[in-house]
């Protein structure tokens, strides 16, 4: 750990819980490497870099080509690189874990509800919410890449 870490053990039962949540977001969304880009993505947003480790590592194991990786923070201007169905989903990555405006917009959700089944678009919000609520944790305790012993 760095010497401004924050010497917190994340407590096992929440550890646990949010671990459970997260598994039960990713299966139900059905798609592993959308999940990972909504996974890195919040984490860039977050600062997180435990967490982007850990998804960049998760996304090239399902399979996710380094071009798409290295594009994903500006995925608005990288062209079809991300098909309609994952732009829709990064924007509400986007929408859901800044929400500057105090509210997500009609327009994004209305977007991811063309590219998702009622069950999958709740998987996704559920997953977005999660990885938000593991990289607050993370930047907060700053977390080191790869770093184990963060949790009781």
């Amino acid at each position: 750990m760095s010497p401004a870490a924050r010497e917190f053990q994340v407590p096992k039962d929440v550890y646990l819980s949010l671990a459970g949540l997260s598994a039960a977001a990713k299966r139900g969304l059905g798609d592993p490497v959308l999940a990972e880009l909504v996974m890195i993505r919040a984490s860039q947003l977050n600062h997180c870099a435990f967490c982007l480790d850990m998804h960049l590592g998760a996304a090239r194991k399902a399979g996710e080509a380094e071009e798409r990786l290295g594009l994903l923070a500006a995925w608005e201007e990288a062209g079809d690189l991300f098909t309609r169905q994952e732009r829709a989903a990064l924007a509400l990555t986007e929408a859901v874990t800044v929400l500057t405006a105090g509210f997500v917009p009609d327009a994004v959700y209305e977007k991811a509800a063309e590219h998702f089944t009622e069950a999958q678009l709740a998987h996704l919000i559920a997953a977005i919410t999660v990885i938000n609520s593991w990289n607050r944790l993370m930047v907060t305790r700053r977390t080191a890449p790869g770093e184990t012993e963060w949790h009781s």
